[in-house]
């Protein structure tokens, strides 16, 4: 959601920011625009795609080594180039970027046009850049800094003045990371388009303002200068690339057996029994004393979770909740000390997921994160837990991270297992053999992406879709559900098999495709069969998700996909890639662009 990148040293600005945009545009965004200083402040913005901004830069004169740059998102305002950014100061002499939202924004706004500023705009954002004006007698940072202890609300935010040679960053509760360069630093929302200039980078924390000239760079905190660590960023630019695929989901379906791999690679012992955490850091003495957990998560995340609910409950004999984080702290939640809170993201900057965990943690609970980019803000907040190292998710509809958080769930699992001994040797044997073996399976699996694209191209035109299963299963047809949403824009609705009977057995007739997720290591297998005669009984139309070498599905189906053979607890994940690659299909198909739906943003950054 929103990005944000700036850009101050030695080489021309414009060509950088034009291509640190296009490296953002998996956030999703509704409009762009960059400034630039040399003798003045020159913005360029305009609503629609990156390549309409590129195609004005070109007709205008856009030059000089400072500026900053902007792909939005639309929450206050329309998506239009007025409301686009960067905005400006009365002046001309300031020129501001933001994400975030700030929520005293109208009284803010009101006591400023008191003063005379005029607005242009509909956005909150405007708002800052007329604030700082009005400190403009002090210098620069003293002027972010005065006025952002007027402002309530989430920010990461760049400026800068015509009259400086800087810029300036703050940031509070959205992302904002500080790329070192040689002689030459960046700022951004997140490491992308950053990491083809320089590897080193700085996470920057909240309520952190870092001032940048050409030459160097400090960080104060609250007015103190404070030393942040800088960590180098261990992946290439070419994971950016679609390496020869149409769109980057496809080509993210496609890794998932190396993204386990690495979810996996150096956390099972050789004894095959036992797991290794190393950022897990909780004692044995209170991991034997969790008397509950508590998963949250946004999305296709709070899927996971599910998944996860039934795994953790099987093994650990402890009840697990799974909350959607965004009403988690507004329903006065009950926490005790012995309590478990786990937030699951795949950026690690959800804001809804982020205010949750830190709402469990002021309430005293301890707490871990599950999430893909590391040094990111829940990683931070949390202190502890298990990075999925599934490398950059472009596609907005996340594919390989739900895979892993799946696979992350199952090592905490087994770890929490074998600490509390409610897992034996033999079982963890059991488990981990067939964990290990996921991989391979999923490569099997992506080998039936011909055969789903023939079913895909039947019924990509239908209106309505229902997606069916039971058990572990049943967040599976849940995510699958989400995921013809999300790219294809037809309504689907997953449900346990056996709540079809209570009320959308209605909506069942020639016209439906029925999506049955029906393994035979499942133990409600027969109950599913019986579920699909009723589907069959009022002409409904069946895919099936199936075992391989199960003969009696075919009787009921007009289609069936069939997958590798897994311990039921691993169904999840072997079933979801045939779901993904269904959704895609029928998604190109229709003409949508996968990687980036309409209205959907890849980390929601405000709530």
């Amino acid at each position: 959601m929103c990005g944000i990148f700036a850009y101050i040293g030695g080489r021309e600005a414009t060509p950088i920011l034009l291509q640190a945009l296009r490296r953002l545009e998996y956030r999703g965004y509704d409009s762009a625009g960059i400034s630039v200083k040399n003798y003045e402040l020159k913005v360029v913005k305009t609503e629609g795609k990156i390549r309409t901004l590129e195609e004005l830069v070109a007709k205008e004169t856009v030059s000089g080594k400072i500026g900053i740059a902007h792909t939005r998102w639309a929450t206050h305002g329309e998506p239009t180039t007025v409301n686009a950014h960067p905005h400006m100061s009365c002046d001309g002499k300031l020129a501001l970027v933001h994400n975030g939202v700030i929520e005293n924004y109208l009284e803010l706004k009101f006591l400023l046009e008191k003063k005379g500023h005029n607005f242009v705009s509909n956005t909150d954002t405007e708002v800052l850049v007329h604030l700082i004006e009005e400190f403009e007698n002090q210098d620069l940072t003293t002027a972010v800094e005065l006025a952002l202890s007027r402002v309530e609300g989430a920010y990461g935010l760049v400026i800068m003045s015509k009259n400086e040679d800087k810029i300036i960053g703050a940031k509070k509760g959205s992302s904002l990371v500080l790329g070192v360069g040689k002689d030459e630093y960046f700022l951004a929302s997140d490491t992308s388009p950053i990491i083809e200039h320089t590897r080193d980078i700085i996470h920057l924390e909240d309520e952190d303002i870092v001032i940048i000239t050409k030459n160097s760079y400090k960080i104060k905190n609250f007015g103190k200068e404070k030393i942040r660590p800088i960590e180098k960023v261990d992946w290439d630019i070419e994971t950016l690339e679609k390496k020869g695929y149409d769109y980057f989901m496809l080509k993210e379906i496609y890794e998932q057996p190396e993204s386990l791999k690495s979810c996996l690679r150096g956390r099972i012992e050789k004894n095959k029994t036992d797991i290794h955490l190393r950022r897990l850091e909780l004692s044995e003495k209170y991991i034997k004393n969790i008397s509950r957990i508590i998963l949250l998560a946004c999305g296709t995340s709070w899927h996971a979770g599910l998944v996860g609910k039934y795994i953790l409950e099987e093994h650990l004999r402890i009840p697990v909740e799974v909350d959607y984080a965004s009403e988690f702290r507004y329903r006065n939640p009950i926490i005790k000390p012995t309590d478990l809170v786990i937030a699951i993201s795949q950026s690690g900057e959800t804001a809804d997921t982020l205010a949750a965990l830190k709402e469990a943690k002021n309430r005293g609970a301890e707490t871990l994160g599950i999430v893909n980019v590391v040094g990111s803000a829940i990683a931070r907040e949390a202190g502890k837990g298990i990075y999925l190292h599934a490398g950059p998710e472009i596609g907005v509809a996340s594919t390989k991270a739900f895979t892993s958080q799946i696979i992350a769930l199952h090592l905490l699992n087994l770890y929490f297992g074998r600490t509390r001994n409610t897992i034996s040797d033999e079982k963890a044997y059991e488990l981990i053999k067939a964990i290990e073996v996921i991989p391979e399976k999923v490569k099997t699996t992506l080998e039936l992406d011909e055969k789903i694209k023939e079913v895909a191209e039947e019924y990509y035109q239908v209106k309505n879709f229902l997606y069916l299963g039971r058990g572990i299963n049943f967040p599976v047809a849940l995510e699958g559900a989400l995921k013809l949403k999300e790219i294809s824009y037809i309504h689907a609705e997953g449900y346990p098999a056996a709540e079809m009977k209570h009320g959308p057995i209605a909506l069942i007739d020639k016209n439906m495709p029925v999506v049955f997720i029906a393994n035979k290591s499942n133990g409600t297998y027969e109950k599913v069969l019986s579920n699909m005669e009723e589907v069959k009984a009022r002409k409904g139309r069946i895919i099936a998700i199936a075992t391989e070498e199960d003969n009696i599905i075919n009787k009921l189906s007009n289609h069936t996909i069939y997958v590798p053979n897994t311990i039921e607890f691993c169904t999840s994940i072997i079933n979801t890639i045939p779901l993904q690659l269904l959704a895609y299909h029928i998604a190109v198909l229709n003409g949508r662009d996968v990687d980036k739906p309409r209205n959907l943003a890849k980390s929601v950054t405000v709530e």
